[in-house]
């Protein structure tokens, strides 16, 4: 982007005024306000748009980059629709002193393209704040097709780039993620059914069951549990991945859709082929979509009992590898024995395992390498020798 277009004016005034107040902390005040969704976009829009083409000022002063994620911003795209969207969380931004001021008697932060004082603008609007932290909730709340979207702004007021850069450094850099399986287990609160919440209700009872083939097999929040003694060999959000792939192809918008209370339509031939389990879901049939998938893994169990109870190193039939490669083939298995939706015995599957002649050590590192080609190479074994 050309630099004239940084020194662009607006021919009118623009003031806006928002609902804030002042929060004083060591690295100075920060202002605390309110901003509905379309002016949070017209103060930074360029400013987000230009990231996706260039270094931040921030980032040039870290000596790093972070640009746009436009797959990132699709997400929220489709998020912000959501009946439940939210953003609880602060945007960060910061405004030159020259053009935005707290007004204590009104509690109002004042933003203007005009200087204070001044009769006439002296830049342009949509390049007033720069974004220290948020620009992907901005850039996705373009596409909301709602009325109201308010926004949390933490807002710094002529503060340098260095403590901008500050800021953004303990905000990116030094957060913690939230582990996946602690965000799966979380839908148990959830009062409405999703797919999220089927799956994540499965794992729970699968894990519970003695008579399961994971008992006390899964990490229920992506990490070991006291007094299991290694036994949990893949995590719980590995383990709903590999059935929510048979549930919905868009596991997102059916919460969404259910959240409203609106109806999902029955699916059939080829694509019912592909989500085996859609229907069930639909009619809320739960129990045998668990019951089904457990007759499969048993199948496995009794196969390959020395590997599948094995949770020693190298072993990978338990694991992850393993039971990504088992899992994405389960659907044809399945498909070659019973039309979707009816129940199959796990001596139904083991018909099909037992075409797989190879011995319980096989399933090692040595054969299969860790990472997606072990994987890759263990579901290639499975789909020839079952005739997949």
């Amino acid at each position: 982007m050309s630099q004239s277009l940084l020194d662009l004016v607006d021919q009118n005034v623009i003031t806006r005024e928002f609902p804030a107040v002042c929060v004083r902390q060591p690295i100075g005040d920060i202002y605390v306000a309110t901003i509905d969704f379309e002016n949070i976009q017209r103060m930074t829009h360029f400013d987000v748009r230009r990231r996706i083409e260039e270094e931040r000022d921030i980032e040039r002063y870290l000596g790093i980059q972070r640009p746009l994620n436009q797959r990132r911003v699709e997400e929220l795209n489709d998020y912000v629709n959501y009946k439940d969207a939210s953003f609880p969380s602060s945007i960060v931004i910061a405004a030159p002193s020259d053009y935005a001021w707290f007004d204590t008697k009104k509690n109002k932060i004042i933003l203007s393209n005009t200087r204070k004082g001044d009769d006439s603008p002296s830049i342009i609007f949509s390049n007033l704040c720069r974004v220290i932290d948020g620009q992907h909730r901005i850039a996705g709340l373009s596409k909301f097709r709602g009325e109201n979207f308010d926004l949390i702004a933490s807002i710094f007021i002529g503060s340098d780039i260095s403590d901008q850069a500050y800021v953004f450094a303990t905000i990116n850099l030094e957060q913690t993620k939230v582990n996946r399986s602690l965000a799966v287990d979380l839908f148990e609160l959830a009062k409405t059914r999703s797919p999220y919440k089927t799956c994540h209700n499965i794992a729970v009872a699968f894990d519970r069951s003695k008579e399961n083939p994971f008992f006390e097999k899964i990490k229920r929040l992506g990490i070991s549990t006291e007094g299991r003694y290694g036994t949990e060999t893949i995590t719980q959000a590995t383990f709903v991945d590999g059935l929510l792939q048979y549930i919905s192809k868009d596991p997102k918008l059916d919460r969404d859709l259910l959240l409203r209370n609106k109806k999902i339509d029955y699916i059939y031939g080829e694509v019912l082929d592909k989500y085996v389990f859609r229907n069930l879901f639909i009619d809320k049939e739960d129990i045998k979509i668990g019951k089904i998938y457990e007759q499969y893994f048993l199948a496995v169990q009794q196969k390959w009992p020395k590997a599948w109870n094995n949770s020693g190193t190298g072993i990978i039939l338990p694991r992850t590898n393993g039971y990504r490669a088992l899992s994405s083939v389960f659907g044809k298995t399945y498909r070659k024995i019973t039309a979707p939706g009816n129940y199959a015995p796990a001596s139904a599957f083991l018909r099909y395992f037992d075409k797989v002649e190879v011995d319980w050590n096989y399933f090692h590192t040595d054969n299969f390498k860790p990472g997606s080609s072990g994987e890759s190479e263990l579901r290639r074994l499975f789909t020839s020798k079952m005739d997949l």
